[in-house]
């Protein structure tokens, strides 16, 4: 396969393998991926699974035509890239091997040998020349294991992502990227998401036009699609609404709960119901689903005054991986002494940022009248947020919306005619209750105040403590004069047609603009309220808990100079000029501070 017209694929197909890494199932098989660049000096990419040596061998001596490599580099130590480094040096003994100072350790563990005579070791932002192509290589570790470097090629743009942007399924095989993409992320480097998301930030600061993952196809077009999943996964945040459902049943009554519940949930308009016997489905296909939707509920029964083994496993598969950022559901089964609720619960006391309903369904035995009440309540308290997020259901006079309003932080939407746009302010009051006011004020220089005095109309959603930087980079940090900050969602609308968000909110009102007011810098808006919507009972975000809990930290470490206190950009002088704007949020110098 030729990748660019001096990158080709070398790698090759596993089809008989049943169990990736001795645990995941595999029915389509899985890629070994090598890759040579050919230059003034030739290097291979890699190398593959022990089983296909030869094979390997035989697709450089072809791809090569005859010419010998000068170099190796090996990205990640684990057997089914590294296994023929030994064989590949008896076959080219004066080819040079590149790698991590960790990776050579391995080798020595390995081979018994750390190839001492034939080595060059690299680090963050170590280069090197193969003529027209200059590789710069950028330390992973633990993406994800320790001694893992990624490597990117300036010329042709491409990034050699190691076991990034993998999958499982051999390369002939035809089947959606995301989903054996997700199973691999989360099964395997799922409990490095810290790692990951600073993998990602390194990689933001490169042009790829093509990555080359050791697993799985090359990537050629729309990479802002699979670099926006990996960031999803690895900031542990929901990829979709929806209810997993995950149980064990001994004798099937705590499966007809299970059945009752996801038809109340289907019918209070949940987007998605999963459903997964854990004794019977692919446990990783299991834990998959747990990550990519927003809800969970495990059913179980009591079982040896413990949990039934298969959900004590599934559960630690969850906590192993770092599960977080979720609401949680417990429906729990007993003949005489029903505890799975609470060893449920204390089997996830350390995981982050997790919100457990206030409702837990009590079995005994089988379903009676108080445990479908139970269930009832429960999915109507699972659901609250998608029967206010449905015009046929939701109540959308509830001015308890009103009592969201603090010195939080919210999403101003509105609709220049062509787009939707967003602006976060922290400017909103109610001024009157008979009838209900508010003043909304906004800065005159942002776009969304030129939208609002020409159509007279806004949403404002209440955000809640839930919501990640990323809403306040996507609203708060770019124009939507020139930027569509909808573009990859799907947005919800109220009554007066503009946008409301489908996450993150705990409540919006739709405004009609009464009367404006100028304040020289900014304009208040003093309007109406004309629909108003709870979506669920999270806090509301204030300011100050965005500055201690969701801004990161500045990295100011050893720098002189003032740092922005919205996003934390660093400027490096001894004087900031007065006039000086933020690249990144657009605050000017007022709302910096200098660095002490």
């Amino acid at each position: 396969m030729q990748i660019t017209n001096d990158i080709k694929y070398i790698g090759v197909n596993d089809r008989s393998i049943d169990l990736f890494e001795g645990q995941y199932i595999v029915p389509n098989g899985i890629s070994y991926n090598s890759y040579a660049i050919i230059d003034e000096k030739i290097a291979i990419m890699d190398t593959v699974d022990v089983n296909f040596t030869h094979e390997w061998l035989d697709n450089i001596r072809d791809t090569l035509g005859g010419k010998n490599p000068d170099y190796l580099i090996i990205q990640h130590m684990e057997p089914d890239h590294s296994a023929n480094i030994a064989n590949f040096v008896n076959a080219y003994p004066n080819v040079t091997l590149v790698a991590s100072a960790k990776a050579f350790n391995m080798m020595q563990n390995f081979f018994g040998t750390d190839f001492s005579d034939k080595r060059i070791v690299v680090g963050e932002g170590d280069t090197l020349s193969l003529g027209r192509h200059t590789l710069t290589f950028v330390t992973a570790p633990m993406v994800h294991w320790p001694e893992v470097i990624v490597t990117y090629d300036s010329t042709d743009k491409v990034l050699f992502s190691a076991d990034g942007f993998g999958k499982f399924g051999a390369l002939d095989t035809n089947e959606d990227w995301a989903c054996e993409a997700r199973r691999y992320y989360i099964g395997i480097v799922g409990k490095y998401g810290a790692q990951v998301q600073s993998l990602l930030k390194k990689a933001a600061g490169l042009d790829i036009n093509i990555i080359c993952p050791l697993h799985g196809p090359v990537l050629t077009e729309n990479l802002g699609y699979y670099i926006n999943l990996y960031n999803i996964w690895s900031s542990y945040e929901p990829e979709e609404d929806g209810i997993v459902i995950a149980y064990t049943s001994v004798y099937g009554n705590t499966k007809k709960a299970v059945i009752r519940l996801a038809e109340k949930l289907k019918a209070n308009g949940c987007p998605k119901v999963v459903i997964n016997d854990l004794a019977r489905v692919d446990m990783a296909e299991a834990v998959e689903d747990a990550f990519r939707y927003s809800k969970l509920v495990l059913a179980t029964t009591t079982y040896n005054a413990d949990i039934f083994p298969f959900m004590r496993e599934f559960i630690n598969h969850l906590t192993e991986r770092n599960f977080q950022n979720r609401t949680v559901a417990f429906i729990e089964n007993g003949s005489w002494a029903p505890l799975a609720a609470k060893v449920m619960r204390g089997m996830l006391d350390s995981s982050k940022n997790l919100t457990f309903t206030e409702t837990t369904v009590k079995i005994v035995s089988a379903l009676n009248e108080q445990s479908i009440n139970e269930l009832d309540t429960l999915a109507n308290e699972l659901c609250m947020d998608y029967l206010a997020k449905q015009d046929s259901t939701a109540n959308k006079n509830d001015l308890t919306a009103l009592f969201n309003i603090g010195y939080g932080l919210y999403v101003v939407t509105s609709n220049d005619g062509i787009k939707d746009n967003g602006l976060i302010v922290n400017t909103v009051t109610q001024v009157t209750n008979t009838p209900n006011r508010l003043a909304v004020t906004i800065n005159k220089e942002n776009y969304s105040h030129h939208i609002i005095k020409q159509t007279g109309k806004m949403n404002i959603n209440c955000l809640t403590e839930e919501a990640p930087f990323k809403v306040f980079e996507a609203f708060g940090f770019k124009s939507g004069r020139n930027t569509d900050k909808f573009k990859d969602c799907e947005p919800l609308r109220s009554e007066n047609g503009l946008v409301f968000l489908p996450r993150y909110i705990n409540s919006f009102m739709s405004l009609k603009v009464e009367q404006y007011i100028d304040l020289d810098t900014h304009g208040m808006f003093v309007c109406s309220v004309t629909e108003a919507r709870v979506i669920s009972d999270k806090p509301t975000m204030t300011y100050t808990y965005y500055h201690e809990n969701v801004k990161p930290k500045p990295n100011t470490d050893g720098k002189s100079g003032y740092v922005c206190k919205i996003c934390g950009y660093v400027y490096e002088g001894d004087t900031l000029p007065e006039d000086f704007v933020c690249p990144l949020c657009k605050h000017g110098a007022a709302d910096f501070e200098e660095i002490k």
